[in-house]
This record gives structure tokens, C-alpha cells and sequence, in this order.
């Protein structure tokens, strides 16, 4: 039997319409911060050395990472590693879909403890560059950590190998090297106001002011900081090395953000 022209017309085009409908496509799941629970366990991994778990009722990493805000499968870099300490916790809480980059100035390299730190894990990439020449691609991390070593940038030492340098270079690969809404958190020795430098050589401590403003004009919003690591007793004239101070310096934390690109 023929249907009428007008409802053979009709249904055609229904069916037309409806092969041509656009497919919803699915949402990607929402980023889920790491849980307290897998922060606690990543810090309390047996694997790590004495050495490292020694520090960390000063450092407070679990805390730390909650307050930045680390999220499961984050690409999360640790940056001017100086051993692994941060990576190899990030390492344990990113989860299988996440990866940790350990970004380590061949001048501060110690052979022994990365070949230690890379028998347990493996998967921690470690990359070498002269500290004064900081490069990285584009668009790399969700995530970085900066711990006690950002005042680095305005110290030199002869002997060291390690030649003055300007933080804003490194600053504006950092800025490149981070995904848009990507994070980084600075932790570092509270210095008094006055000449950045010299107290960087004097103390190896930095005025927190001028961290963020070196952030902010390369284009990082100062999202949020915090006092959990202060100590109100420390006057932040004494060298961060001297024994009565060591490990129990005033310290900050701040959350960097890098801007969303604007629609």
C-alpha cells in the first residue's frame, strides 16, 4: 500500500530531522579534590626515606596540598625539587591518571637520592637544566609546588656554580608551563622588609610581598595564603640554617592561580 504523498513527504522529513540532530556529548567528570584520607596515606608511605619523613611535622604536606587544592589525575610539577620531598608525596596522591615532574637545576642534583627515589618510583619524571636557564613547554601542569626555594632566584653563589639571574624569566616560563586555571603554591622562609637580596645571602629568606608581586606581574592571581606553617616566635634575623631556628623558621604559603582563558 502507498502512503499519501503528503504524509511520505512528511515522515521523510521527520526521519531526515532526526539523523541530523546533534549528539549530546557527555560531560567529562568533574575534578575531584584528593581526598584527606589519600593525602594522609601518601605522606605516611613507608617507602619514603627517614630523611624525608623526619620533615614532615614542620612541613605539614598533607595540609599543605589540601589547602592548594590538589586534584585527582592533576599533571603536578615540583619545582627546583631538591631531592624529590614533594614529588614523591605527589606521586602516591594524584592517582593513575595523574603524573608528577620533578624539575631539579643540575647544580643542586644529588645522583644518590634520585637513583634511590626512582627504584621506589618509577614513575616520577626528572628533569635537569642549569639553574639559571630554566625552559618548559607550554601548557603542561594543572599543578606546582614551590617549596623553600623560591628565594633561589635572587641568590648567586660562586660557589655553587649558580650566576645571578632575574626571577621574572623564570617566572614567565613557570606562567607558560601552566595550564590555565592551573595552580602553584609557594612556601618560603618569612624575611623582614628591606634589600631582597641581601637578605636572600644574609638569612635565605624572602619578604612575602615581593614574592607576590613578582607573581602577580607575571600574570598569577594570589588566590588565597595562609598561616599554617608561621612561627611568631622567630624575629627572621637569623640564617634559616642556624640549629636553633632550622626547621622552625617563619614560613608562608601561598595559592597561586594562572587566569582562566577569557572566553
Amino acid at each position: 500500500m502507498k502512503l499519501p504523498i503528503t504524509l511520505a513527504s512528511a515522515l521523510a522529513l521527520s526521519l531526515a530531522a532526526c539523523s541530523e540532530a546533534p549528539v549530546a556529548e557527555a560531560e567529562a567528570p568533574a575534578a575531584q579534590v584528593v581526598s584527606d584520607d589519600i593525602l594522609a596515606a601518601a605522606v605516611a608511605n613507608e617507602a619514603r626515606p627517614e630523611a624525608a619523613r623526619a620533615l614532615d611535622e614542620s612541613r605539614k604536606p598533607a595540609e599543605v596540598l589540601a589547602f592548594l587544592g590538589l586534584e585527582q589525575g592533576d599533571h603536578a610539577a615540583d619545582l627546583i625539587s631538591g631531592g624529590g620531598y614533594w614529588a614523591e608525596i605527589l606521586a602516591e596522591a594524584v592517582g593513575e591518571n595523574g603524573s608528577v615532574t620533578a624539575l631539579e637545576p643540575e647544580q643542586f642534583y644529588n645522583e644518590e637520592r634520585w637513583t634511590a627515589l626512582s627504584a621506589t618510583q618509577p614513575d616520577i619524571a626528572l628533569e635537569r637544566y642549569r639553574f639559571e636557564d630554566f625552559q618548559s613547554e607550554a601548557d603542561r601542569f594543572d599543578f606546582a609546588v614551590m617549596n623553600l626555594v623560591y628565594h633561589d632566584l635572587y641568590w648567586e653563589s660562586e660557589e655553587f656554580d649558580v650566576p645571578r639571574s632575574e626571577p621574572s624569566a623564570y617566572l614567565a616560563t613557570l606562567y607558560a608551563a601552566m595550564k590555565p586555571g592551573g595552580v602553584v603554591g609557594v612556601i618560603d622562609h618569612v624575611a623582614n622588609p628591606g634589600d631582597t637580596r641581601e637578605a636572600v645571602e644574609a638569612y635565605h629568606r624572602i619578604d612575602p610581598a615581593v614574592v607576590r608581586a613578582d607573581f602577580e606581574r607575571a600574570g598569577f592571581v594570589l588566590e588565597a595564603e595562609s598561616d599554617m606553617l608561621a612561627n611568631p616566635d622567630d624575629d627572621r634575623t637569623t640564617s634559616v640554617f642556624e640549629p636553633e631556628i632550622r626547621g622552625k623558621t617563619d614560613r608562608f604559603v601561598m595559592k597561586f592561580v594562572k587566569p582562566e582563558a577569557s572566553e
